[in-house]
């Protein structure tokens, strides 16, 4: 084991954990690097190394152990697949933080059997924490001292079972988002600061993180208007395996229609009645 423990830990879930192990020693090994080599894609967003080394290292593992398993990545794409398992990897979420030094990136790895997530793994390792989840097996976080260049995990790290909140009034309830640029690029800046009006406190964190404090049930609302299935594969089963709800914008289930909303459940329809869903 790979020094994160949790109850009913699948050999899935080990594997899903050794490969953010991987991509940990990658990403931080050249987090703050000066000479770090960063591209621009054909979308305009940047690519670093780090993006593409950490893939092809989770790709490289999972041809040693499972080569019958697809990928479906960020940098590299999809595989064809051979079975019915294919894992979503996406290196870096938040590569324009990675490249400008700011820690809260992350990487994000789901494993989906016939097109339904059944495990995921989120790892933010410059801040030290980490969160998972198995189908029907409950959402977990890790806390540990933020590692060093190919440090292995803590040796026993706090390990917490997490759950969403309570909060049922919108003028109780904390809310992330990435900020009113992405909202306005997609003609939605109105009714993103209509419900920013109408909660009791917002932040602008953006990212995966936001998705993992509604899971802890410090947030009660996260929301992108745009997002990729690498982007919310690992979200969308740990909010849910912590009693929340995951849509898109539209209410559709999971993470593969184009955009994001994790909630507590229970403010889930009013919020989606405010962005205009």
């Amino acid at each position: 084991m790979n020094g994160y423990g949790a109850p009913e830990h699948s050999d899935d879930l080990s594997l899903a954990l050794t490969l953010a192990d991987l991509a940990d020693a990658i990403t931080v090994g050249r987090f703050g690097a000066s000479d770090l080599a960063v591209e621009t894609k054909p979308d305009l967003t940047p690519v670093s190394e780090s993006d593409k080394a950490a893939e092809l290292a989770i790709r490289e593992h999972l041809r040693e152990v499972a080569p019958e398993d697809a990928v479906v990545g960020e940098e590299f794409g999809a595989e064809e697949a051979t079975n019915r398992r294919r894992w979503i990897v996406d290196p870096i979420d938040g590569t324009k933080s990675y490249v400008r030094g700011v820690p809260t990136w992350s990487t994000l790895i789901a494993l989906q059997v016939d097109g339904h997530s059944t495990v995921a793994v989120v790892s933010m390792p410059a801040v030290g924490r980490r969160w998972w989840a198995t189908r029907g097996g409950g959402a977990y976080a890790a806390v540990t001292a933020a590692p060093v260049a190919g440090a292995q995990p803590a040796v026993s790290p706090r390990v917490t079972r997490v759950g969403v909140s309570a909060v049922a009034d919108l003028a109780d309830a904390q809310m992330g988002w990435s900020g009113i640029e992405d909202w306005d690029a997609v003609g939605r800046g109105d009714a993103a600061l209509a419900l920013a009006r109408s909660c009791w406190r917002t932040r602008g964190i953006g990212d995966v993180w936001q998705y993992m404090l509604v899971a802890e049930g410090a947030f009660e609302i996260a929301t992108d208007p745009e997002a990729t299935l690498w982007d919310l594969a690992a979200p969308a089963l740990i909010v849910e395996e912590a009693g929340g709800r995951f849509t898109s914008l539209a209410g559709e289930p999971g993470p593969g229609a184009g955009s994001g909303l994790a909630t507590n459940g229970i403010l889930h329809e009013r919020v989606r009645a405010l962005l205009g869903g």
